[in-house]
C-alpha cells in the first residue's frame, strides 16, 4: 500500500474518460470517490496523511482533455507568504510548487519517486515546464 497512488475521482461527467485514464496508469493505485470536491477541499483532507506526499486528482480537467492528465497536489507544501524574508528568503523567492499535471502513464512515477525522497515536487514541476502541454510524460 505504500507505493499504491491515492487517486481521488472528483468528476463522474463521463465514464468512459474515466476508463480510458484506469487503462493508463499503472496497476498499483486505490480511489477514493469525492464527487465535486474542489482542489483545496482534496489538498485539506489529505495534507496531514503522513503516508502520502502526492494525491492525484481526476477532475473536471482530466476527464475532458485529450491527454487525460491528473492534477497532482503537493502534500508538503507550505504557503510562503507570511514568512519574514529577511530569514527565509529563499523560500519566499522560490516557494515549492503546489500542483502541476501529471499523464496517467506517470502517476506511479512520480508517486514512488517522491515517496523514497528521489525527486522532490519541484524537480517534477520543472520537467512540467518544459514539457510538451506543460505536464509530466512517461519515460
Amino acid at each position: 500500500m505504500e507505493y499504491d497512488a491515492l487517486i481521488v475521482r472528483t468528476d463522474f461527467g463521463d465514464e468512459g474518460a474515466w476508463e480510458a485514464v484506469l487503462r493508463e496508469l499503472h496497476p498499483e493505485f486505490r480511489v477514493l470517490d469525492r464527487d465535486g470536491a474542489s482542489t483545496e477541499e482534496a489538498w485539506t483532507a489529505y495534507r496531514d496523511d503522513e503516508d502520502l506526499s502526492v494525491v492525484f486528482l481526476a477532475d473536471r480537467h482530466t476527464m475532458t482533455s485529450p491527454d487525460r492528465a491528473l492534477l497532482a497536489l503537493n502534500l508538503g507544501w507550505e504557503d510562503t507568504s507570511t514568512l519574514d524574508p529577511t530569514y527565509y528568503q529563499d523560500l519566499v523567492d522560490h516557494p515549492e510548487p503546489r500542483e502541476l499535471r501529471v499523464m496517467p502513464g506517470a502517476v506511479h512515477s512520480v508517486h514512488v519517486n517522491l515517496q523514497l525522497a528521489n525527486m522532490d515536487f519541484a524537480e517534477f514541476a520543472d520537467e512540467a515546464a518544459t514539457s510538451p502541454g506543460g505536464v509530466v510524460h512517461p519515460l
